[in-house]
């Protein structure tokens, strides 16, 4: 049921799992207008790329359902 540890060469090893500390993290720095407005252009750089390879790549990806099927000769027998 209880697990027994190795023994460690050196204590403060076996004892870092249990160490809890009580000095909290400094908060994050907040983010200043030019690099928010930075984010932003660069996140609607990528959305503008990424919608507009789609609608120029739409031509290639879709058949001509106008034109009727070709059939090569040798399917009709000749």
């Amino acid at each position: 049921m209880f697990r027994r540890r190795e023994p460690v060469p050196f204590a403060f090893l076996a004892e870092a799992d249990r160490f809890r500390s009580n000095v909290t993290p400094p908060p994050p720095a907040r983010a200043s207008v030019g690099q928010m407005a930075g984010r932003w252009l660069l996140g609607l750089t990528i959305v503008a790329g990424l919608v507009g390879s789609l609608i120029l790549g739409m031509p290639a990806l879709s058949t001509p359902s106008s034109t009727p099927a070709q059939q090569s000769q040798a399917s009709q027998g000749h």
